[in-house]
Parts: structure tokens; sequence; C-alpha cells
């Protein structure tokens, strides 16, 4: 019985800080980080298991450590909304002097283990701790334009991988930041549009306009074809070491069109489905995008 309870303790604890550090989208997020570093690294920048694996790791608790001051923060608004009202803090399960504890102390981990990286990567990681914590945080009940402050410690991963293997921010990095700046956009108004009934009653409000219409589908378009403008920008040759073949570059601009296309459904029939599914079409769009870019890189 003893080893039962004993079983589920240690279940329950790790499945909680799964869900307090968000591990299905931290694991994603690094996805993008890692996407970043092998396309940064060169012959004056060779690839190094260790550096991936302290990439990995503290990426892994600089995304988590974000999530867990954000619930702490949260954890009123975290009540009444449907979708988040069981999560750890809200529910009980995990009190907020527990929470603020392993947010601090993922915090501290996380900048070290990318200092020894370097001081670039261990800067820019608390950077988007700091806004995604202390800025976009509170705002998301005060304006829309939270979002707009969202994106930036949003963007942060793609470029942290370039930063991390060459310890340095140029165009390169600049660039894969600036390709998922935009992404943000269509991205989570795509969210906050089949979710903005269950955010109305935290009084929260992500989209826009502040409503489901015509003017904010008609935005999610309008940034969807600035970020397929900026996935084009490294094909151009001004990029510096970012670079990508024509043959890559096409595919890229039709995964675009693509993305594309469901933002402009979203913007003719405005349910919740259509958003829904932008929201899934965005998030494979990254994905593939970013491994368009590893491919073209190793094959050419």
């Amino acid at each position: 019985m003893n080893a039962t309870k004993n079983t589920f303790s240690i279940k329950s604890i790790f499945n909680d800080f799964k869900e307090i550090t968000k591990a299905g989208l931290a694991i994603s997020v690094l996805f993008s980080s890692i996407a970043g570093y092998l396309l940064g690294v060169n012959a004056e920048n060779p690839f190094k298991w260790s550096v991936l694996v302290i990439l990995m790791i503290g990426g892994y608790c600089m995304v988590g450590a974000s999530n867990a001051f954000n619930q702490v923060i949260e954890k009123d608004i975290d009540l009444l909304m449907d979708r988040t009202k069981n999560r750890p803090v809200p529910s009980g399960r995990m009190s907020p002097k527990v929470a603020l504890f392993v947010a601090s102390l993922l915090t501290i981990i996380g900048i070290a283990l990318l200092y020894t990286i370097n001081a670039k990567s261990a800067m820019f990681a608390a950077i988007s701790i700091f806004l995604y914590t202390s800025i976009y945080t509170p705002l998301k009940t005060v304006t829309s334009l939270s979002v707009f402050v969202g994106a930036f410690p949003g963007a942060i991963p793609f470029m942290l991988g370039w930063v991390a293997a060459t310890g340095e921010f140029g165009i390169e990095a600049g660039t894969l930041f600036l390709i998922q700046f935009f992404w943000q956009f269509p991205h989570f108004w795509a969210i906050g549009w089949f979710l903005y009934d269950d955010y109305a009653k935290a009084g929260i409000f992500m989209l826009p306009t502040g409503k489901k219409d015509r003017k904010t589908a008609l935005q999610i378009i309008l940034y969807t074809v600035w970020l397929i403008i900026a996935s084009l920008l490294p094909s151009l040759g001004f990029t510096g070491q970012l670079f990508i073949t024509p043959i890559a570059a096409i595919i890229v601009f039709l995964l675009g069109l693509w993305m594309l296309f469901y933002a402009v459904r979203l913007y003719q029939l405005r349910t919740a489905k259509a958003a829904r599914t932008l929201m899934l079409v965005s998030v494979s769009y990254i994905s593939l995008l970013q491994i368009v870019f590893i491919v073209d890189k190793f094959l050419r």
C-alpha cells in the first residue's frame, strides 16, 4: 500500500511539474532553439553535443520558468477559465510558494547553464523571462497589445540557438528572430479567436480589435503575409551566412501559401473551427520551415 502511495505521489509531482512548466509547449519551443543551433554551426563554430545538450536543458528551464511564473501571477485568473482551472496552482495541488520556488530555481539553473555556452545566450534568456513574466503577463488583462509585447520573448528561442552556436547576434540571428516574431501574431490571434469565450471570463482579450470580426481576420491575413516575406529573406542574399537555395525558397513559399489559405478561410468563415485549424497549421508551418532550412543547409 505504501509503495503504491509513494508511486502515485511521485507520479503526481512529475505530472504537476510537467503542467506548471507546460512541457508540451516547452519542448516545441525547444525545437526552435535546436533548429537555430544547427543553422548556426559551421567550420569556425563546429557542432558540439555538449553545447546542444546544455542548450536543451537550459532552454527548457528558461521556458519552464516563464510558464511557472505566469501561473503564479495568474492563479486567480486561471481559476475562472475552464481550460486552466485544473492547473496545479489554481486547483490547490501546488501552493503559490512552491510554484514560485520552482520558477526561481529553473531561472537560476537555466541562465547559469546557458552562460556556460556564452554570455549572450544567458542574456537573451534572462530578457525573455523578464519580458514574458513582468510585462507580457500583467498586460494580458489590460490591452490586446500584450500579444505584441509577448511576441518579443516568443521570438527569442529560434535566434537563441544561433547565438549559442556562434556567440554572435547579427543579421542572421536577427532574421531568425524576425521570422518567429511575425509568426506569433496569426498563431496567437487564432488561439484568442477560438478560446474567446473562455478568455472573456477572465477579462482577457487577445484579439487586436477585441472582437471576432473581419478587421481582426484581416490583420491575421496581413501578418501572415509579413511572415511569408520574412521567411523568404534568407533567399535574397543579404542575410549573411544564413541563406537558403531557390528550391528551399519555393518550398517555404508554398508552405506560406498553405498557411495564408487558412488565414483567408478564417476571414471568410469567422468560426472557432476555422481559427483552431489555422492555429494547428501555424504550428506545422513554423516546424516545417525550420526543417526545410536545416535540410537545405546540410544538403547543399
